[in-house]
């Protein structure tokens, strides 16, 4: 299987971490979709990541292809059993995906990060500020309402735990991490989760990807240990596409 999108996206480090705990074998082209090629965009029509394919199988959603792995390979499972808590499970990955991807990624990774490493231009300082003085502590109010005390979720760590922790690894390369006077459920599970083994490999990949240079990326990642692929879906350039920037 290949997985297209950087390590450093929070939805192909969903996918990654999912495929880590089903222990299934893969190869990764670590692109950002704004270097991705024609045939990229063939495939991505939205321009984003992660990209499976799979035998000749494509998939470009985060959640597609994290439901598709469940069922392909079924062991271990990814959402719970009780078909309420597999309910909440997915209403708290969609929460995760769209909401903590807004306030988050939208609201302060880009900005603070994208932008000027990418298009040589400053972020929206006044969206950064939103973000950081209400959209994100409402939202971190709202989960420390659904997390639990202790422990993960559903039992083990599931795509539910995964997808909310994923957001907050980027947001902490901008500064930020959960006050744990004020959300300590929402710090707890966070902390749990990112400490896991299958987020700690990924998390050393993600540090060459965001500290090595465009021309030395590729040869840095493999000597670290990193399964990519032969072939690239990148190009020299970055190109804006269908993605909100």
């Amino acid at each position: 299987m290949k997985i297209i999108g950087s390590f450093v996206s929070p939805y192909v480090r969903k996918v990654l971490v999912c495929m880590e705990l089903k222990g299934l074998d893969y190869e990764v082209d670590p692109i950002t979709p704004f270097f991705g090629n024609d045939e990229f965009r063939r495939m991505s029509p939205l321009c984003r990541i992660p990209v499976l394919i799979d035998d000749g199988l494509v998939l470009t959603d985060s959640t597609v292809i994290a439901e598709y792995l469940d069922e392909a390979f079924p062991d271990p499972p990814l959402m719970p059993k009780d078909p309420k808590q597999r309910a909440k499970a997915r209403w708290l990955e969609e929460f995760a995906d769209t909401r903590l991807g807004d306030v988050f990624i939208w609201g302060l990774f880009y900005p603070k990060m994208v932008h000027p490493r990418v298009w040589g231009e400053p972020g929206d300082p006044d969206r950064i500020e939103r973000s950081l003085t209400t959209e994100i502590p409402a939202a971190l109010d709202y989960l420390e309402a659904e997390l639990p005390d202790d422990g993960f979720l559903f039992g083990d760590m599931g795509l539910a735990d995964i997808s909310i922790a994923s957001f907050f690894r980027n947001a902490a390369y901008t500064g930020f991490s959960p006050d744990p006077s004020r959300w300590p459920r929402v710090a707890r599970l966070v902390e749990r989760v990112l400490a896991h083994p299958a987020f700690e490999k990924i998390h050393r990949f993600e540090m060459i990807q965001l500290n090595t240079s465009i021309e030395g990326r590729r040869q840095a990642l493999q000597e670290a240990g990193a399964s990519l692929t032969v072939e690239t879906y990148g190009q020299r350039e970055p190109r804006k596409g269908v993605m909100r920037l």
